[in-house]
């Protein structure tokens, strides 16, 4: 089994940065499509950032774009979260996911989840 642990969420002011981690064991990082999602109170689980195992190629929602950046350290068997320009609208409970076989935008291709890590942007 794959074990996917979130980790560095909190509270932060407007403008400001934070950097979540997503500690996996039980499969390298380095043969899975990586992902974070978000929920917010409300709303569905939207999609964040994705990085491909075999080209580190990377892909953003449109709403992060330019602000936040993913990226993983093989070594560390880690995924990194890195989150610039914060805005209210990015309070969400952040979750790690793990996908074998798709890097697709869509949360039902990804078979592993962390727990999720609250990040809260007050105003």
């Amino acid at each position: 089994q794959v074990q996917l642990v979130e980790s560095g969420g909190g509270l932060v002011q407007a403008g400001g940065s934070l950097r979540l981690s997503c500690a996996a064991s039980g499969r390298t990082v380095s043969n899975m499509h990586m992902g974070w999602f978000r929920q917010a109170p409300g709303k569905e689980r939207e999609f964040v950032a994705v990085i491909v195992w075999n080209t580190n190629n990377t892909n953003y929602s449109d709403s992060v774009k330019g602000r936040f950046t993913i990226s993983k350290d093989n070594a560390k068997n880690t995924v990194y979260l890195q989150m610039n320009s914060l805005k209210p609208e990015d309070t969400a409970v952040y979750y790690c996911a793990a996908s074998g076989v798709s890097a697709a935008t869509t949360s039902n291709v990804y078979d592993y989840w962390g727990q999720g890590t609250q990040v809260t942007v007050s105003s």
